[in-house]
């Protein structure tokens, strides 16, 4: 199974993308992109990366988890509104507006109800912008 996240929306604050996988897609949100890593404040580099659903210790629950992320760990896909909600993680929600996700949990539901192993995940950074969402 193949996911792709494109990244389209960048602000001081937090970056918004388009999650699509088979049967859904849904917006994401993440800490903004930089160009040197500050922890807990950044996104994940572009990239390709195994998908495995897994425990989280923190949330106590079976979610997905981002494997051999450079110069991160523990990087999973959750429910989250903003960048307050994520240590580089990616949030996802069924609606967006600037530096935020709404309906979070039904957007997560909705994605492990598809979700199958072997998975991957492709992340791209589209256009940079900063216009508002």
């Amino acid at each position: 199974m193949r996911i792709l996240l494109e990244r389209e929306w960048y602000t001081a604050e937090s970056t918004i993308g388009v999650l699509t996988y088979p049967g859904g897609t849904c917006f994401t949100l993440e800490d903004p992109v930089r160009d040197t890593k500050l922890a807990g404040s950044t996104a994940i580099p572009a990239g390709v990366y195994e998908v495995k659903l897994t425990v989280s210790p923190r949330f106590g629950e079976v979610l997905p988890e981002l494997l051999a992320v450079p110069h991160f760990t523990h990087i999973r896909i959750h429910a989250g509104n903003t960048a307050k909600d994520t240590e580089g993680c990616i949030l996802v929600g069924l609606t967006r507006s600037e530096n935020a996700l709404q309906h979070s949990r039904l957007a997560l539901d909705a994605l492990l109800d598809r979700l199958a192993e072997p998975c991957w995940i492709t992340i791209y950074n589209a256009h940079r912008t900063t216009e508002s969402v």
